[in-house]
């Protein structure tokens, strides 16, 4: 790649002896006429995290201050991004106070409970807050398309979970419920990345493969999912996650949004979520999934 820059736009050893700090390296790349735009983007990206990094943390010590309890659940396609929000989100956070649930498969016992136990055992605890990679919607969506559960028992949730947040509502817990939406194309190349990526191939499995195959599937499920289950006491927001970056972002501001936390107002960044990136359900939403 630098084989094709001219010789008086390269740095120098020199160059770099004289750079003190980032600004002035930046100054010194702009002055050899060197294109930076997705440096600068990126270096733009990094401060605008930082500083809702230190928003979160200031939301997390008022819930333990005042023994909030909330569920942060994150759900959508296989590579959706769901993992890598949920880190930006918990990287600075107290883990006394917070933890992030991920469940495998359920247990021979737990297929003989009711399907809500286990979810139940992971709630938060007063001054906790706890994030969701994949939550009890398992059973609205990847279940029934891939066969791992029967149509009584999907008919018995829909019926049930609306009731069940309603009872969480009820008793003081604050649900925030995100569907992280990609395209079919960005899904596939994102699949296509991880295969070519050693340490990334290990997040590629047959469900995942299947999703491509039955797109229109959970397209369908995914629909009478936020038609039975979004309501005014425990809404879905809908987050277009094609850029990863702006996903982060603007997820992380509606969570912040939700709270009138200490210090809020001392913010030095706006803390709107952009409403062309997250939005709350609506059936006359045209969606990216």
């Amino acid at each position: 790649m630098t084989e094709n820059i001219p010789e008086k736009n390269k740095l120098n050893a020199q160059d770099f002896l004289s750079i003190k700090n980032q600004q002035e390296l930046l100054e010194k790349i702009t002055q050899k006429g060197v294109s930076i735009d997705k440096v600068l983007k990126t270096i733009s990206y990094n401060e605008e995290l930082r500083e809702l990094q230190i928003e979160l943390v200031k939301l997390q010590q008022w819930i333990s201050k005042n023994q909030k309890r909330v569920v942060v659940i994150f759900e959508g396609r296989d590579a959706a991004g769901k993992g890598g929000n949920i880190r930006r989100y918990s990287e600075y956070l107290n883990p006394r106070s917070m933890r992030t649930v991920a469940l495998t498969k359920p247990t021979e016992v737990e297929r003989g409970q009711w399907y809500f136990r286990r979810y139940i055992k992971n709630l938060p605890d007063p001054g906790e807050i706890v994030f969701f990679d994949r939550s009890w919607y398992n059973r609205a969506v990847v279940e029934p398309v891939m066969g791992f559960c029967n149509q009584s028992q999907y008919n018995k949730f829909m019926l049930q979970v609306p009731e069940f947040e309603h009872m969480l509502y009820e008793d003081g817990i604050v649900i925030i419920k995100f569907w992280f939406s990609i395209s079919k194309e960005e899904q596939d190349r994102r699949f296509q990345a991880r295969l070519s990526n050693p340490l990334k191939r290990w997040k590629f499995s047959p469900v995942d493969e299947k999703g491509q195959q039955l797109w229109d599937v959970y397209t369908e499920y995914k629909e009478k999912m936020f038609s039975k289950t979004h309501t005014t006491y425990s809404p879905w927001i809908i987050v277009k996650a094609n850029n990863k970056k702006a996903s982060r972002l603007e997820s992380i501001k509606y969570v912040l949004s939700q709270f009138d936390y200490d210090g809020k107002s001392e913010s030095s960044i706006d803390l709107h979520p952009d409403p062309n990136v997250v939005m709350r359900y609506y059936r006359s939403n045209r969606q990216i999934d």
